[in-house]
C-alpha cells in the first residue's frame, strides 16, 4: 500500500492543476445541487419491528385518513391573574382562535377546549389540540406562521399563549461556538507548523471536504428523508478528521523535507507513509459509522453513512489534495524544525538537540510504566463512577431551554393538567379477531383503570367498522419517568391475558411509548453492535500493526475511555454538574443513543491516535530499535502532532455544544470529553506504559498468521529499501 499511495502522492504534486481542479469542480456540482435541491425539515421517524411502531401502522390501516403520524400542535390558554378560562370574555377568544386555527389548508381537525373538556379543574389553563395531515418534516411553514399568528392574536387580547409539539420543530443552529472552535483549530495549527501556510493548509482542506459532504447530504435530503441532525453530524465529524488527517500528512511532509529530499520526493514519501495510517484510521472510523445500522434505526442509519461518506471524503482529500497544494506552497512550507517568519527563524544547533517534551515524557513512562498505568486506570475509573446511574429516554419539550414556547407550554400543561398529561399514551385495541369487540374494548379500559400511575382513561373510540378502538390513558409521572416506563409495561402485560380471553390484541403506542421502544431497542443492540465493530476493527489492526496484543490493548484503553467520557455526560446532563457552564437549562435522562452512538464515534476516533502514534512505533521497532526505545521515538515524531490533533478534535466538537438543540449539545461534549480522556489519558499514558511492559512481547505475532496476513506496509519498509535510493537521495541533496 505504501508504495501505491506513494505514486499518488508524486502524481498529484505534479499534477496538481489538474487534482485542484477535480476537487474545485465537485465542491462546485455538490453546491449547485444543494441550493437547487428542496428544502428538507427533520426525518421522519419510524422504528421497525417495535410494537408503539406496529400500532401507528395498524392505526393507518384501521382509521384511514386521520394521520396518525401527523404533525400535532397543543395551543395553551392561561387566564389572567383572578380570572378563569371559563370567563365569557377568555371563552370567546378561545374559541375565535380555534376558528382560526381550523382554517389551515393542512389542518384535519382542531378540539374546542370547552367541548372536549380540556379545562383544568381550577379553571385557569385550557388547550387546543391542533392535527395537520402531514408530518412535521412536511409542514408547510405557512401553516407554522398560521399557527403562530393565531396564539399572537390571542395573546393581544390579554390571554398567556404557548404552543407545544411536533409542528414547530426548526432546523436547530448551532451558534457562535462552532466558528470558535475552527478559530481555536487554526491557533493550534499555526503553533504547531510555526507558518501560517502550513496552518491554512488542513483547514483549507478540511473545509472543503466538509463542504463537498454536507452540500451532498442537502442536496439529496429531500430525495432520502434525511433530517437536519445528519447534515450536522457529518459536519461536526468531517471538520475534526478533515483537519486532523491533513495534519498528519504535512507534519511527515516537512518530517521528510528536514530528511534533505526534494519536495516531489517528500510529499510522495508523506502519503506513503502518513498516508497509509490515515487511510486505515479512516477505515475504523468508517466501519464504526456504518456499523449503527446493526440497530435498524432508519434514521441512526443514515446519519452513520453520511458521517461515513463525509470521512471517506476527508480521507481521498488528504491523500490527494494536500499534496497537490504542498506543489503550490513551495518553499513557503518549511522542513520540520524550521520556523517561518510568523514565530522566528530556524532553530538553534543546541536547541534542536534538546529532547522535546514528547521524548521527555515517554522516557518518564518507560521508567515509570506501573505508576504512570494504575494512575491512568485509576483515574478513567473514578470519571466513570457516575455512569453506573445513567438513565436514558429521548428528548421531548420538557427538555427544551424555557426561552422557548414548547417548553413554557409544557409546563403550562403540567400545571394545569398534570406531569403525565405531556405524555399520553395511546393504547390500540385490534378486535377484529374478537366475538364480541366491544366488550374487549370496556375489558381493557377497565384493566387498565386498575393500574398503578394511571390518572384518567378516556372511554373507547372504535373505527367505522367496530373492530378496532383506540383509548387514551393519562399518567400520574412525566413521560421521561421509570414510573411511565413501567405503567407501559404493565399494560403491555394486561393485554397479555386479554387476548387469551378474548382474542384482542392490545398495543400501546404514542410518543412516550414510541421514546420508551427505542431505549430498549439500543439497549438491546448495544453489545451485538459493540462485538461487531470492535471485532472487525481488532481485525484491521491486526493486520495493521501484525501483533495481537497491540491491538487488544487498544480496545481495552477504548473502553475505559468511552465509559469515562458517558460518566461525564451523565454527570453534566444528567446530575446538573457544570450544567450552566454547559448551557444545560435542563436535566434529565441522557439520549437513548447516546451509548450506542459513542461508542461507534469514538471507537473510530480512538483507532485514529492509536494508528498515528503506534504505527511510528512499530516502524522504529521494524527499523532495528528496541521495544522501549522504538515507544521513545514514537513520541519524538508523533506526540507533538497527536496532541494538536486532539486539541483541535476537541475544539471542533466543543463548538458544538452551543446548538439550540439538547441532542447536538450532548453528543457535541461527549465527543470532546471522549477525545481528550482517549487522546491524553490513554494513548499517551496507558499505551506507552503498557507497551514498555510488555517489550518485544507486544510485537508478537504467531508465524502461521504473520504468513496468512496481507503486508500492507503501513511502515513504509518498501518504500526504504526502493531501489537503494533512501539514503542516496538524501546524501546527494545534502551535498
Amino acid at each position: 500500500m505504501a508504495t501505491f499511495l506513494y505514486e499518488i502522492g508524486r502524481m498529484s504534486f505534479r499534477r496538481r492543476h489538474f487534482v485542484a481542479l477535480i476537487w474545485v469542480a465537485l465542491l462546485t456540482l455538490a453546491g449547485v445541487g444543494a441550493a437547487s435541491a428542496p428544502t428538507a425539515g427533520n426525518s421522519s421517524f419510524s422504528i421497525p419491528g417495535t410494537e408503539a411502531q406496529k400500532a401507528f401502522d395498524l392505526l393507518e390501516q384501521r382509521f384511514p385518513g386521520t394521520s396518525a403520524d401527523g404533525a400535532t400542535a397543543r395551543v395553551v390558554f392561561k387566564a389572567p391573574s383572578g380570572e378563569k378560562m371559563t370567563d365569557p370574555g377568555n371563552k370567546a377568544t378561545v374559541q375565535e382562535t380555534v376558528e382560526q386555527l381550523a382554517d389551515g389548508s393542512e389542518v384535519v381537525r382542531v378540539t374546542d377546549p370547552y367541548e372536549a373538556k380540556a379545562v383544568s379543574k381550577d379553571g385557569t389553563v385550557a388547550y387546543a389540540q391542533v392535527s395537520y395531515k402531514v408530518s412535521g418534516m412536511e409542514l408547510e411553514d405557512s401553516s407554522r406562521d398560521a399557527l403562530e399568528d393565531s396564539a399572537q392574536d390571542a395573546r393581544k387580547a390579554g390571554l398567556t399563549v404557548e404552543i407545544g409539539g411536533d409542528a414547530l420543530q426548526t432546523v436547530p443552529h448551532t451558534g457562535t461556538t462552532e466558528i470558535i472552535g475552527i478559530a481555536v483549530a487554526a491557533v493550534v495549527l499555526v503553533i504547531t507548523f510555526g507558518s501560517l501556510v502550513s496552518a491554512g493548509l488542513p483547514l483549507l482542506t478540511a473545509l472543503v471536504g466538509v463542504g463537498i459532504g454536507v452540500s451532498s447530504i442537502t442536496a439529496l435530503a429531500s430525495a432520502l428523508d434525511l433530517g437536519s441532525t445528519t447534515s450536522t453530524l457529518a459536519m461536526m465529524i468531517g471538520l475534526a478528521v478533515g483537519i486532523d488527517y491533513a495534519l498528519f500528512i504535512v507534519s511527515r511532509y516537512r518530517a521528510e523535507l528536514a530528511e534533505g529530499r526534494d519536495r516531489e520526493e517528500a510529499a510522495g514519501r508523506a502519503v506513503g507513509t502518513a498516508g497509509s495510517a490515515v487511510v486505515f484510521a479512516g477505515l475504523t472510523v468508517v466501519i464504526a459509522l456504518v456499523g449503527l445500522s446493526v440497530v435498524n434505526i432508519p434514521m441512526l442509519t443514515k446519519m452513520g453513512v453520511a458521517a461515513a461518506a463525509t470521512v471517506a471524503i476527508a480521507v481521498l482529500i488528504a491523500l490527494t489534495m494536500i499534496p497537490a497544494l504542498l506543489g503550490y506552497a513551495g518553499r513557503r512550507v518549511k522542513p520540520a524544525g524550521e520556523k517561518g517568519k510568523l514565530l522566528g527563524r530556524a532553530r538553534t544547533q543546541d536547541k534542536q538537540a534538546k529532547p522535546n517534551l514528547g521524548t521527555r515524557w515517554a522516557s518518564f513512562v518507560v521508567r515509570r510504566p506501573v505508576a504512570v498505568l494504575l494512575f491512568g486506570v485509576v483515574g478513567l475509573g473514578a470519571a466513570a463512577v457516575p455512569a453506573a446511574s445513567l438513565e436514558l429516554g429521548l428528548p421531548d419539550d420538557g427538555s427544551q431551554p424555557t426561552s422557548t414556547t414548547q417548553r413554557r407550554a409544557y409546563d403550562l400543561l403540567s400545571e394545569g393538567f398534570g406531569p403525565g398529561f405531556n405524555g399520553p399514551l395511546m393504547v390500540v385495541v385490534d378486535a377484529k379477531g374478537s366475538d364480541d369487540p366491544k366488550a374487549a374494548f370496556t375489558a381493557v379500559g377497565d384493566e387498565i383503570k386498575g393500574l398503578k400511575d394511571v390518572v384518567t382513561v378516556t372511554p373507547p373510540a372504535p373505527n367505522k367498522a367496530g373492530d378496532t378502538a383506540t383509548i387514551t390513558v393519562i399518567p400520574g409521572s412525566k413521560p421521561s419517568s421509570v414510573a411511565t416506563e413501567d405503567l407501559v409495561h404493565s399494560i403491555r402485560g394486561k393485554g397479555a391475558g386479554i387476548k387469551a380471553e378474548s382474542d384482542a390484541n392490545v398495543l400501546v403506542t404514542g410518543q412516550t411509548a414510541m421514546n420508551i421502544d427505542v431505549s430498549e431497542k439500543l439497549n438491546d443492540a448495544l453489545i451485538p453492535y459493540l462485538v461487531l465493530v470492535v471485532g472487525l476493527a481488532f481485525l484491521l489492526l491486526i493486520v495493521v500493526f501484525r501483533s495481537i496484543l497491540v491491538p487488544l490493548k487498544a480496545a481495552l484503553g477504548f473502553l475505559l475511555s468511552v465509559m469515562a467520557a458517558l460518566g461525564a455526560v451523565v454527570a453534566v446532563f444528567q446530575w446538573g454538574w457544570l450544567a450552566d457552564l454547559m448551557g444545560v437549562e435542563q436535566t434529565g435522562p441522557v439520549m437513548s443513543m447516546m451509548p450506542i452512538f459513542m461508542v461507534g464515534v469514538v471507537f473510530g476516533l480512538a483507532m485514529d491516535y492509536e494508528v498515528f502514534l503506534v504505527t511510528r512505533m512499530r516502524e522504529a521497532y521494524v527499523h532495528g530499535e528496541k521495544a522501549g526505545q522504538a515507544v521513545v521515538t514514537g513520541f519524538r515524531h508523533g506526540a507533538r502532532v497527536v496532541t494538536a490533533a486532539a486539541v483541535i478534535m476537541m475544539a471542533v466538537f466543543a463548538g458544538f455544544i452551543g446548538s439550540s438543540e439538547s441532542m447536538v449539545k450532548m453528543i457535541g461534549f461527549g465527543l470532546a470529553i471522549a477525545v481528550f480522556f482517549d487522546a491524553f489519558v490513554v494513548r499517551m499514558a496507558i499505551v506507552p506504559a503498557v507497551l514498555a511492559l510488555l517489550g518485544r512481547k507486544a510485537w508478537w505475532l504467531p508465524g502461521w498468521l504473520d504468513r496468512a496476513l496481507p503486508n500492507v506496509d503501513v511502515e513504509g519498509e518498501a518504500l526504504r529499501s526502493r531501489s537503494g535510493r533512501g539514503d542516496q537521495d538524501k546524501e546527494l541533496v545534502r551535498a
